[in-house]
């Protein structure tokens, strides 16, 4: 896999028009003009690749605290601001609307800016999406500054697989990895720890939430250098580049229409289906916990231990998946877990309440594994570009029901049976369109007949 990554690096130069020409400027030089400069060029190119490292695993870190900090608190938001449970559940669902619109435009942006650009404008949307929507007024201003930091994590979302096979072609699942811990534990410390920030900070939700912000703005700053530093970073994409040049002048590869592979299909329907359990999860289950006589605290702890059950296993997932030519049963194995929780969720939610959250957090670990898919469906760094914005944009569109579905039967069965039998019965179709994603199969291929 990683060879077949490395040879193939020249397309996924069609991602960033940018990064083509720092390509180039790596290419092997006449002896006489290397000499002095090779010592600083490797210099160069390892600072470059520690600071895109760290840019990674920062922007990670910002991709959920925007959506569990509000789970933590949804019942004083929704007290503060008036809301209905349905337009608490349509606010839960406003994250995949967000990533399903705004992902789509991560690959044409890229194209056109380049990806440390788009990445670096998306952590400042965060920045200031967080900042600004709990003073901004009324559910309506609330919305649009949720909208705001969704859609600098939408175009993030999207160009993380594509920075790590541009980038790190020979360690797409240990790089995928180390994005999805950073992701899990930005995740769990937001669910965690917003709560005591917001007494610590007299018990204001609108601080308690704003406070999200810094972290976001503290992601800027590396992105900021690395799109001043156009350095390619990899010695090994420089050599893929330059094999991909003579390969790719004698056969152009076609253009790729995704819609017309299954394994596309089934991915963006698995991750579709997987996103709705995680953002069920996140929106709801502290106030499932709260319901069944849990303190607030105590609940926020709860969805704590379930996002962070995905530092670990999304580390060890990933390079696992990668050393399987069929990662179905990885897909089986994270759905019996998710089935194991939802029923001791419905049967004893405070009873076991520890243990249906390790459960439901190990279920919810399909998501490093589909990122991983990702990049093991496609051959070329364009394929995973285009497959990438259509997995995760398909995959939100199916998932927007869900949360809001839940908010509903919430409000008018005045319980949560019917919720949790949903999310229970929406596990099936995951686990069978995962092992049909989970084939040893290639978009590219699928695509080209």
């Amino acid at each position: 896999m990683a060879s077949e990554e490395t040879r193939t690096l020249k397309s996924t130069t069609n991602v960033s028009g940018n990064v083509d020409s720092s390509a180039a400027s790596d290419s092997p030089a006449p002896t006489g003009k290397r000499t002095g400069t090779q010592p600083e060029k490797a210099s160069t190119r390892a600072w470059t690749t520690r600071l895109l490292v760290l840019g990674i695993v920062l922007a990670a870190l910002n991709l959920r605290p925007a959506i569990t900090s509000l789970g933590a608190l949804l019942e004083e938001v929704r007290d503060g601001l008036g809301m209905s449970g349905s337009v608490a559940g349509l606010l839960t669902s406003v994250p995949p609307l967000c990533f399903a619109v705004f992902g789509v435009m991560a690959p044409r942006l890229a194209r056109r800016f380049g990806p440390p650009a788009v990445v670096c404008a998306g952590m400042v949307l965060i920045s200031a999406g967080l900042l600004i929507r709990p003073y901004i007024g009324g559910t309506t201003g609330f919305l649009v500054g949720s909208a705001l930091a969704l859609m600098g994590i939408a175009v993030s979302n999207v160009l993380m697989p594509v920075i790590v096979k541009r980038w790190f072609p020979d360690r797409v699942g240990s790089m995928t990895g180390l994005y999805s811990m950073g992701l899990a534990l930005g995740t769990a410390s937001a669910a965690a720890v917003t709560v005591p920030i917001t007494d610590a900070l007299g018990g204001s939700w609108r601080s308690g939430l704003a406070v999200w912000a810094a972290l976001a703005a503290a992601a800027v700053l590396p992105w900021i250098a690395l799109v001043r530093h156009r350095e390619v970073p990899s010695g090994a994409e420089a050599a893929g580049e330059q094999r991909s040049r003579a390969r790719d002048a004698e056969q152009a590869q076609p253009v790729l229409r995704i819609t017309r592979s299954r394994t596309a299909w089934a991915l963006a329907v698995f991750f579709g289906l997987q996103a709705t359990a995680a953002y069920i999860t996140m929106g709801w289950m502290a106030q499932i916990f709260r319901d069944a006589g849990v303190s607030a605290g105590t609940a926020g702890l709860l969805l704590a231990v379930t996002m962070v059950m995905g530092v670990p296993l999304a580390f060890v997932i990933p390079r696992v998946a990668t050393r399987l030519p069929r990662q179905g049963p990885i897909v089986i194995a994270l759905g019996v877990c998710g089935l194991a929780g939802y029923a001791g969720l419905y049967l004893a939610p405070a009873g076991g309440a520890w243990a249906w959250a390790v459960l439901l957090g190990i279920a919810n670990c399909s998501f490093p594994l589909a990122l991983t898919m990702v990049g093991m469906r496609a051959r070329t760094g364009a394929g995973v570009a285009q497959l990438s914005a259509f997995a995760q944009s398909t995959g939100y569109l199916i998932s927007i029901p869900g949360p809001l579905l839940v908010g509903v039967l919430y409000q008018h069965s005045g319980g949560w049976g019917l919720p949790i039998a949903l999310m229970a019965g929406l596990m099936v179709p995951q686990m069978v369109v995962g092992v049909l994603a989970g084939r040893n199969r290639t978009v590219e291929d699928e695509a080209a007949r």
